[in-house]
């Protein structure tokens, strides 16, 4: 499941894995929170061995009272995501020789959203593309709210364009998932050394 806090950050890529994410966070009726989450500690939760450069590692958000608590395991410690976990993801320690990769520009993407709006077969993308646009921070989530036909639609505000946009919540698939996260790193993302 897809929501602006499982879209991962630009990372450095890893040839032996790709970043997966998953979440456990409620779409329907929340409220736009944000929150502070510390960054990798580099560091298995379980043996407190320091991740090497290159090796796959699991991270994991897990709310204890008011605050969301970031862990990190290694492979050989993950047994898979905690019942009580908001969501998780797969990455990759960077080595030294990695590229820096970055998003492309907000105006890129937004050019990108707005010719999606124009392409109901793309739905599931505009809503992902909508959720990375939340999290960069270009557009603003104002609410949720229903349309005629009972579909969950978020309330989005682009301070640039100075514009709101009702995107449709669709949730895609796994398989469906898989694709998205391909064409928006094929389309979005570039090296930041070029």
């Amino acid at each position: 499941m897809f929501n602006s806090r499982t879209i991962p950050a630009p990372v450095r890529r890893c040839p032996q894995a790709k970043v997966k994410a998953f979440s456990r966070l409620p779409t329907q009726n929340q409220n736009a929170v944000d929150f502070q989450i510390q960054r990798c500690s580099r560091r298995c939760f379980v043996t407190d061995e320091e991740f090497r450069p290159g090796e796959v590692f699991y991270s994991v958000l897990i709310a204890e009272g008011a605050e969301i608590i970031r862990r990190d395991f290694c492979k050989s410690s993950w047994g898979g995501p905690p019942a009580d976990s908001v969501g998780w993801w797969q990455s990759c320690m960077p080595t030294a020789t990695s590229k820096k990769i970055g998003w492309a520009p907000n105006d890129v993407m937004l050019e990108f959203f707005q010719e999606l709006a124009d392409k109901p077969e793309k739905k599931d993308l505009r809503y992902v593309l909508t959720l990375l646009l939340i999290r960069r921070r270009v557009m603003r989530l104002e609410e949720t709210d229903q349309e005629q036909e009972g579909h969950e639609q978020l309330v989005v505000y682009c301070s640039r364009q100075e514009e709101i946009y009702r995107v449709p919540v669709v949730q895609p698939n796994p398989t469906r998932t898989q694709e998205i996260q391909d064409e928006l790193a094929n389309l979005l993302l570039a090296n930041a050394d070029e």
